[in-house]
């Protein structure tokens, strides 16, 4: 199932790029007000380092931005997608069976690599996804010994929000439409990742500084 374990922590690698994208713009950023919707990406490493990194963008300009950046497979705030059928699953056929079905648990996976959740209530979807790592140490007096590692991917998106991001067509994400439905759904947790490496945390609100 590691389908799902890329997909998600790669959605939190294209928010906190798009991020990133208007960072160059902080005078414009200071001239948002209070009552706009801003994202907030939080990157905690656990090397020895320790480094945190906090990115803040109002939703508005990064609106105005993405659709000037074009760069692979981002070009006017759409994302291309290669090839709609990704590992012989339909998104879009999948995604309107959810969008018309009623509230409920639809995918439980317990296995010895993973742990897989996929769930809808109250107009949000939700995905959980534990990937377990397992490591084999040196031998020793006792022999080889093994420990386990766990990656976990909560994301929790409004359905609205999936919606406008499926409204750009065949093989296309319309990414500016997705951040327009999310300034409208106010306060949300997007997407929590912890691993043995980093936490990311991706969320939007109205203050202009994260915690």
């Amino acid at each position: 199932m590691n389908i799902f374990h890329r997909g998600f922590v790669g959605l939190s690698g294209l928010l906190l790029v798009l991020a990133w994208a208007v960072i160059p713009f902080p005078a414009v950023a200071q001239t948002a007000t209070k009552s706009d919707q801003w994202i907030h990406v939080r990157v905690e490493s656990k090397d020895n380092n320790g480094e945190t990194v906090r990115v803040n963008v109002p939703i508005e300009m990064a609106e105005k931005i993405l659709p000037v950046i074009n760069h692979d497979n981002l070009r006017q705030g759409k994302v291309h997608i290669n090839d709609a059928h990704l590992d012989d699953v339909d998104l879009r056929a999948l995604l309107d069976a959810v969008r018309s079905s009623k509230d409920g648990e639809y995918v439980t996976v317990q296995s010895n690599q993973d742990n897989v959740r996929i769930s809808k209530s109250n107009g949000y979807l939700y995905i959980h996804v534990t990937e377990k790592k397992h490591k084999e140490h040196a031998e020793g007096k006792a022999g080889k010994s093994e420990s386990s590692e766990e990656s976990k991917v909560e994301v929790k998106v409004p359905m609205k929000v999936v919606d406008a991001l499926f409204s750009a067509g065949k093989d296309e994400l319309d990414v500016v439409a997705a951040l327009r439905a999310l300034s409208a759904t106010g306060d949300t947790e997007l997407v929590n990742v912890k691993d043995n490496e980093d936490t990311v945390h991706i969320w939007i609100d109205s203050k202009n500084v994260s915690d």
